[in-house]
C-alpha cells in the first residue's frame, strides 16, 4: 500500500469529519449533501480495498453494527445522580441559601443551561476515541448501547486530542422535526405513534440493532465533564467551552451568571422562547461554576447539592385524577386512560385523557388522586402532560397495568421491540367491538349515521356481531329500537346498502388488518385490483409492491390465511361487499421494474418529465425518501430529502450518473 493511499484515507476522515462537524452540530455547511456523499463513498471505497486501514473512528464506521442479543450492564465510575427540582424563584433562592450555608460564602459564579428533555448518556473516550457509551439506568448502573450512540451524527468518534481518559455526559434527544416525521411514518405504516420526543428517544437509543437506531437521527448535547485524564478545568463553564472546542454540540443557550437575578433573567427569557427551539425543553439548570465549590458542597444519595433544576410550568391546565382505567383497542393494545375532574380545555371540557402505554405511566408515575396538568396533543387528543408532586396525598399507590385483559381475562403480552401491551385474544369482545367502530369510521368504511353509540346500541340488541353482520339489519327492526324510528331506520339502512360501491382501499383498510393502515391499502388495492387477489398473494409477492415491507406483508398473509379473516371476507362477499378496480400492471418485464426513485432539487428538465420517463420504464417516483427508495436522484440545491438519503445509506445519483444508470437499462433520457 502506498503512502499516497494512506494519506488520502486520512485527508477524507479529516474533510468529512468537519463537515459533519458544520452540517450536524453548528448547521453552517459548506458544501452540498451531494459533494458530502461523493467523499463519504470515496473513503468508504478506500477502506473496503484497504481493509487494514479501518480504524474505530472512521466516519464510514458510524453505521453497520449488527444487532445484539441484549444490552450488556455496566456500572458507572462515579455516579449519575438526578436533580433536585425547583418551580419558582423562591425555591431557587432556597437553594442557593443552601449553598451559601454550605461554602460559608457566595459562590464565585453560576451557569446557568437549558435543560433538554431527552435520555442522559455517558460517554467514555481512551486516547481520544470513543470507548464505552452507557444509559444512565438507575444512576448506579447503565446499559452498554456504545453501537447506537456511534450512529449520532452530532457525537464525535473521536476526540482532536488523544487524552488517555475523558468521560463527557450528555443529553440524547430527539430533534421536533425528527420526531414528527417518524411519528407520521409509524401511523402510515398502522403502527401506534411514540407519545412524545423523549420517550422515541429512550427507545431509539436502546434499540437491539444500531442500524435501526442510526435511522432514528438521534442529537446529543453535551452537558459535563466528571472525568478526565491528561488535562485540567477549573471552571465547568470551561469544560462546556472545551466540548465545544473537542467537537461536540453543547447546549446553545448555556450563559455564565454573577447573580441569581442574572439566572431569573435567563429563566424568563428561554421561557418565552421555548416554543420556537427545534426540541424540547422542561426548564433550566443552575449548576455552580467553580469545580472546587463543587466539591466542597458535595452531594446527598440521590442529588447533586452544586445543581439544581428549574421547572417550566407545564402546558395545558390543571386538574385531579379521579381514577384510571384501561382500555382495549381493534388490535388488542391496552391503553391506560385517566378519569378526570372535568375542566376547560382549548374550548371544549374535557373529563379524560390519553396515558399512551405502560412506559409513560412509569415515566409520569401518575396516580390515582393526582393533580395533573392535561394539555391536547396536536391540538386534538387530550394527554397527561406532567404532575404536580406537591398534589399527591399520603397513601397513594402506583398504578399497574394489569397483567390479564380487562375484558376477557386473557394474559396480555408484549411483543419483542414493542412499547405496547396487547391481549391475544381475537374473541375478546372489547377488540371485536373497536374493530366494528373501526369499520364503519371515517377512516374505514365512512358509512354515516353509525356513530358509536348507534353501533354500541345495535351490538347491545345483539343486531350485529362482525362487520358483514350490518348487512343483514333490518328495517322495522332497527325502528322499534328506543330513539330510533322508521326515517332513522331508512337512511341507516340505504347508508349501509351505499357502503357496497366504496372504493377497495376502503374496505381493506376498515377491515383492520394491523399495520394497514390508509396508504398501504390504497397501493395494495391499486396494484391487485381485488380482495380475492390481495388474499392470494403470497409475502414475497406483497413485498414487490412500494411501501409494504416484510411486517405489513406476514400482518395481510395472516389475516387472510387465518379462518377468522376468510370467513368475514366470505361472508361480506356472500351480502355484495366485494368491491374490484383495474389492477395496475405489475410491470415484470419493463427495464426499470423494482426501482424506486425520489427527485429533489433542479434538473436539465422539469421533475414532472423526468418523473413521466422513469414511470414509463416501469419505476415508481415517490415524494419520501425511505429504507425502500433505489435512488436519489439529486440536481442542484438538493435539501432536506438528501440529508434523509445520507442516514439511510441510499444511493444518491446526479443527472449525469442517472443517464448512465438509463441507458445501461435501454430507457430513453
Amino acid at each position: 500500500m502506498s503512502d499516497a493511499v494512506r494519506a488520502r484515507v486520512e485527508a477524507l476522515r479529516r474533510e468529512i469529519r468537519r463537515h459533519e462537524h458544520l452540517y450536524y452540530v453548528v448547521a453552517k455547511p459548506e458544501i452540498g449533501d451531494l459533494e458530502f456523499d461523493r467523499l463519504l463513498r470515496e473513503l468508504r471505497a478506500l477502506e473496503e480495498a484497504h481493509p487494514d486501514l479501518v480504524t474505530r473512528d472512521s466516519p464510514t464506521q458510524r453505521v453497520g453494527g449488527a444487532p445484539v442479543a441484549d444490552l450488556p450492564q455496566v456500572r458507572h465510575a462515579a455516579p449519575m445522580l438526578s436533580l433536585d427540582n425547583s418551580y419558582n424563584e423562591g425555591e431557587l433562592e432556597e437553594w442557593l441559601g443552601r449553598v451559601r450555608r454550605g461554602l460559608g460564602r457566595e459562590p464565585s459564579g453560576l451557569v446557568a443551561e437549558l435543560k433538554i428533555d431527552g435520555v442522559s448518556l455517558s460517554l467514555t473516550y481512551e486516547r481520544g476515541v470513543l470507548a464505552r457509551a452507557v444509559t444512565r439506568g438507575n444512576g448506579e448502573v447503565g446499559e452498554d448501547v456504545t453501537g447506537n450512540a456511534r450512529t449520532v451524527r452530532s457525537l464525535p468518534l473521536a476526540l482532536p486530542d488523544a487524552l488517555p481518559l475523558v468521560e463527557v455526559r450528555g443529553e440524547v434527544y430527539l430533534p421536533r422535526e425528527v420526531f414528527k416525521g417518524l411519528n407520521r411514518a409509524r401511523k402510515e405504516e398502522g403502527e401506534d405513534p411514540f407519545a412524545n420526543p423523549r420517550n422515541a428517544a429512550a427507545g431509539s437509543i436502546r434499540l437491539l440493532d444500531p442500524r435501526e437506531c442510526g435511522r432514528r437521527r438521534l442529537a446529543f448535547f453535551a452537558y459535563q465533564v466528571p472525568r478526565w485524564e491528561g488535562t485540567s478545568f477549573a471552571r465547568h463553564s470551561e469544560a462546556l467551552e472545551r466540548l465545544a472546542a473537542w467537537g461536540f454540540a453543547v447546549n446553545p443557550g448555556w450563559r455564565r451568571c454573577a447573580t441569581m437575578a442574572e439566572v431569573h433573567g435567563f429563566i424568563a427569557e428561554w421561557g418565552a422562547r421555548r416554543a420556537d427551539l427545534p426540541f424540547d425543553i422542561d426548564g433550566a439548570v443552575v449548576k455552580l461554576d467553580d469545580l472546587e465549590e463543587q466539591r466542597l458542597v458535595g452531594a446527598t444519595a440521590k442529588f447533586p447539592r452544586w445543581a439544581v433544576a428549574y421547572k417550566y410550568p407545564p402546558p395545558g391546565e390543571r386538574t385531579r385524577v379521579r381514577g384510571i382505567v384501561v382500555q382495549v383497542g381493534r388490535t388488542g393494545a391496552l391503553t391506560p386512560v385517566a378519569e378526570l375532574e372535568p375542566v376547560l380545555l382549548a374550548g371544549s371540557t374535557v373529563a379524560r385523557a390519553t396515558l399512551h402505554n405502560a412506559d409513560e405511566v412509569a415515566r409520569l408515575d401518575v396516580r390515582v388522586g393526582d393533580v395533573v396538568w392535561v394539555a391536547k396533543g396536536g391540538d386534538v387528543i387530550p394527554k397527561v402532560v406532567a404532575v404536580d408532586p406537591e398534589g399527591r396525598g399520603p397513601g397513594s399507590e402506583p398504578f399497574r397495568m394489569p397483567e390479564r385483559c380487562p375484558a376477557c381475562a386473557t394474559p396480555v403480552v408484549r411483543e419483542e421491540g414493542e412499547v405496547a401491551l396487547r391481549c391475544p385474544n381475537r374473541e375478546c369482545p372489547a377488540v371485536r367491538r373497536q374493530r366494528l367502530f373501526h369499520f364503519v369510521a371515517r377512516a374505514g368504511m365512512d358509512i354515516e349515521g353509525l356513530g358509536k353509540r348507534l353501533v354500541e346500541q345495535l351490538l347491545n340488541e345483539g343486531l350485529v356481531g362482525d362487520p358483514a353482520s350490518l348487512w343483514d339489519l333490518d328495517r322495522e327492526r332497527l325502528a322499534a329500537l328506543p330513539h330510533w324510528g322508521e326515517t332513522s331506520a331508512e337512511n341507516v339502512v340505504n347508508e349501509i346498502a351505499a357502503a357496497r360501491t366504496r372504493p377497495l382501499w376502503r374496505l381493506l383498510a376498515a377491515l383492520g388488518i394491523r399495520h394497514v393502515g390508509e396508504r398501504a391499502a390504497k397501493v395494495l388495492a391499486s396494484r391487485f385490483g381485488s380482495l380475492a387477489a390481495i388474499a392470494g398473494a403470497a409475502a414475497g409477492e406483497l413485498e414487490q409492491v412500494e411501501g409494504i415491507g416484510p411486517v405489513i406483508a406476514a400482518s395481510v398473509v395472516a389475516f387472510f390465511g387465518d379462518e377468522e379473516g376468510a370467513a368475514l371476507v366470505r361472508r361480506l362477499r356472500e351480502r355484495g361487499v366485494d368491491p374490484h378496480e383495474e389492477a395496475a400492471p405489475a410491470a415484470a418485464r419493463a427495464p426499470l421494474a423494482g426501482l424506486t426513485f425520489v427527485l429533489t432539487g433542479s434538473l436539465s428538465r422539469p421533475r414532472e418529465d423526468v418523473a413521466a420517463m422513469l414511470e414509463g420504464g416501469g419505476a415508481r417516483v415517490t415524494d419520501a425518501v425511505s429504507r425502500r427508495t433505489s435512488y436519489v436522484v439529486a440536481g442542484e440545491d438538493a435539501g432536506s430529502k438528501l440529508a434523509r438519503a445520507r442516514d439511510l445509506s441510499v444511493p444518491v445519483l446526479d443527472e449525469v450518473e442517472l443517464r448512465r444508470l438509463l441507458a445501461e437499462k435501454g430507457v430513453e433520457w
